[in-house]
């Protein structure tokens, strides 16, 4: 049987992605998932895609985001929705189903909520723990990646995640938080606190989108 796990793997990183793991859907919990029953029975495997974002534009965010830092947040996920869309392309002309979710849509605005969370895809998939900031935190790259999924029932190999790996003694994302938000036991992030100060930025006209980009700023990883 062919190796399709190799010759996806193969094609995302030859498409510029950062990372690729494959996590078993089956046994994920998924009661917090915004997708209807008969999808979320219906695929196996999840795929996790992961670009890292620019240093440099990242190194510019002082204190609050800026038009810079959001319109490459924009393009990263622009980026991730067209290279999912080829994978599932892909996967459907060898006679397989693939259903990409977007790298950044709201479906449950009042709860900041998606279809589903790529970062609990891409921890089962091998590719990081949730961190103090309470985003994926990938060991190379830190939380300096944006994320994708594409659910599907191509026969795939599942990584498996890494239980041993955490954020050991870096607080930083602690120390750069504008909102407070961020605790030194990661089940204490205060998500009101952070969506609140998320308000306050587009408010004051820096985007016109939640998002900050500070504590990414400063979890690194090792490159």
């Amino acid at each position: 049987m062919k190796d399709y796990k190799e010759i996806i793997k193969d094609f995302v990183f030859k498409e510029r992605a950062s990372l690729f793991g494959v996590c078993d859907f089956k046994k994920i919990d998924k009661n917090n998932f915004l997708l209807e029953k008969e999808i979320l029975e219906r695929f196996p495997y999840a795929i996790s895609i992961g670009r890292k974002l620019s240093r440099a534009i990242l190194e510019s965010l002082k204190d609050h985001p800026t038009p810079l830092y959001f319109h490459h947040y924009r393009q990263v996920n622009n980026f991730l929705d067209n290279l999912a869309l080829k994978i599932t392309f892909f996967i459907e002309e060898l006679g397989y189903s693939a259903l990409p979710i977007p790298a950044s849509q709201i479906v449950d605005w009042q709860n900041q909520r998606g279809h589903l969370s790529h970062k609990k895809i891409a921890y089962y998939a091998g590719l990081g723990w949730i961190g103090r900031n309470n985003l994926l935190v990938n060991e190379k790259y830190g939380s300096q990646i944006r994320l994708i999924t594409i659910l599907t029932d191509i026969p795939l190999t599942p990584d498996k995640e890494n239980l041993n790996l955490n954020c050991g003694d870096c607080y930083l994302c602690l120390e750069i938080c504008p909102a407070k938000a961020i605790k030194e036991k990661k089940e204490d992030f205060d998500h009101l606190k952070c969506f609140e100060k998320l308000k306050e930025f587009q408010k004051k006209g820096y985007v016109g989108q939640y998002i900050c980009g500070l504590c990414v700023k400063v979890c690194k990883g090792k490159v």
